[in-house]
């Protein structure tokens, strides 16, 4: 997550800083392994999705835990590339049921996304009761 830089601007952005790169590998290994250990595209995928829009929808904005958590964790749990040589393939295969399986899942990630964000916002609001 570098800092954006406003358009038509000729800066360029920051180089991330050494701390940044460093939660950003401290989330990846768990995720990476996490991935590993489930073995399945789609349930690795939409945990991934879920927990992003947790940790996106928090109030305020949360940094370190976007780095950590989002990019580090969720980045190398789910998979992209993945999902597009499996579409791939499945377009190749003419496999019309392929297709729409990961066109579903696609619709899936985005609603997990949204789920997540919903849950963080529910959250955000209990926060104030719970430390009563």
């Amino acid at each position: 997550m570098t800092p954006s830089v406003p358009e038509g601007s000729r800066v360029a952005p920051l180089p991330p800083r050494p701390e940044e790169l460093l939660l950003v590998a401290l989330g990846a290994v768990p995720g990476a392994l996490l991935r590993w250990l489930l073995q399945a595209d789609p349930l690795a995928n939409g945990l991934g999705c879920l927990v992003i829009g947790i940790v996106s929808g928090s109030e305020p904005p949360r940094r370190r835990a976007m780095l950590l958590v989002g990019i580090g964790f969720c980045g190398s749990l789910t998979t992209f590339s993945g999902w597009i040589l499996a579409l791939e393939r499945a377009l190749g295969l003419g496999s019309v049921s392929g297709v729409a399986l990961l066109l579903l899942e696609l619709v899936a990630g985005v609603l997990a996304v949204l789920l997540g964000r919903g849950l963080a916002g529910r959250l955000a609001r209990c926060r104030p009761r719970l430390r009563r």
